[in-house]
């Protein structure tokens, strides 16, 4: 398997097996888990699936559009911290995505909140550290 076969999510599968199979086909948008689900929205935002980002987006929080990534943007990695499951429909999900634009390093350092709603997970908001 090359690297551009990797899921870009970090899990050593490849995509197709892993956050490509939420992304399209029959198992679109059903992610098992909270964490399922925000490492496939990583993946959506590396990828530029627009689409799938707002899908996947609680809808009291959800906004109308996204825009572009900076042109240049690069995603250099994903560290997931914690995955918290508070009872069967609310889960937390902590990590680090790691990023470059024109040359500066970046880092977002976030917990996240899902939510599950008639069986899927849905991101709902996160608490930036």
């Amino acid at each position: 398997m090359t690297e551009r076969d990797r899921c870009p999510c970090g899990s050593a599968l490849p995509y197709a097996r892993c956050c490509g199979r939420w992304h399209a086909g029959p198992e679109h948008l059903l992610a098992p888990t909270a964490e399922a689900l925000m490492r496939s929205r990583y993946s959506a935002y590396v990828l530029d699936r627009r689409d799938y980002l707002l899908a996947t987006w609680h809808p009291s929080q959800r906004p109308p559009t996204l825009a572009p990534p900076e042109p240049g943007l690069r995603w250099l990695g994903l560290e997931v911290r914690r995955h918290e499951v508070q009872d069967e429909d609310h889960a937390n999900v902590e990590f680090v995505a790691r990023s470059k634009l024109g040359g500066r390093a970046m880092r977002l350092h976030e917990r996240s909140r899902f939510v599950r709603e008639d069986g899927r997970w849905l991101y709902v908001d996160g608490d930036i550290r």
